[in-house]
């Protein structure tokens, strides 16, 4: 019996242990992940729409609320969710400054098929060629390199964020979700977008 309980207090805090490693680890902060991926899209792609402006005004209103809340959580609810809701995250290595410079420098050259409509927004934050009509044969081989590029680029940058972070990779479908949202929401109006069940809209 006494073998038994000196093997419980030897075993018992190793648990204790591999169980708050394990907990750290499936942490992630969307929140944060999210305000990141706004800055981000604002900032490689530029050109937002003024009805998105607004919306980001009425967003900041919003973020204000959120904030009392936090400090109201911290007092009754305890710290760690207020630390969850204050989370940040680093997006300023080296390697994702040089992605960010990458897209910011090609979307000029894209922004056109985007008006044109060749060119559409996935819902998983990738660019898909929708259609080549009204376009020659220069074009649409140019279309197709700059495509390509952007979306490595992209794949890069999630990869990326998630490295420099320590996000296991099972997280990056939820990075490019997010910025997927990022995307869309910035996205001027008339451009296609693909919304979650797949279908594809016009930016109203």
């Amino acid at each position: 019996m006494g073998k038994k309980l000196r093997k419980t207090a030897v075993f018992a805090p190793l648990v204790f242990v591999i169980i708050s490693c394990v907990t750290i680890n499936i942490y992630f902060p969307a929140a944060a992940v999210e305000k990141a991926a706004d800055q981000i899209v604002e900032e490689v792609w530029g050109g937002q729409e003024q009805e998105n402006n607004k919306e980001k005004e009425k967003n900041g209103k919003q973020q204000g609320l959120l904030k009392s809340w936090t400090r109201l959580a911290s007092l009754t609810i305890g710290p760690s969710v207020a630390h969850a809701q204050e989370a940040d995250i680093n997006v300023t290595t080296p390697g994702i400054r040089a992605i960010k410079d990458s897209i910011s420098q090609r979307a000029d050259s894209i922004k056109p098929f985007l008006d044109r409509g060749n060119v559409g927004i996935a819902n998983d934050g990738l660019l898909v060629i929708r259609t080549t009509d009204g376009l020659d044969l220069k074009e649409k081989a140019t279309l197709t390199r700059l495509i390509k590029s952007e979306n490595d680029d992209r794949e890069a940058l999630y990869a990326e964020i998630a490295k420099a972070n320590n996000f296991s990779p099972d997280r990056i479908p939820d990075i490019k979700k997010l910025f997927a949202g990022s995307w869309i929401k910035m996205a001027r109006k008339g451009w296609w977008v693909q919304s979650d069940d797949g279908k594809w809209s016009q930016k109203e």
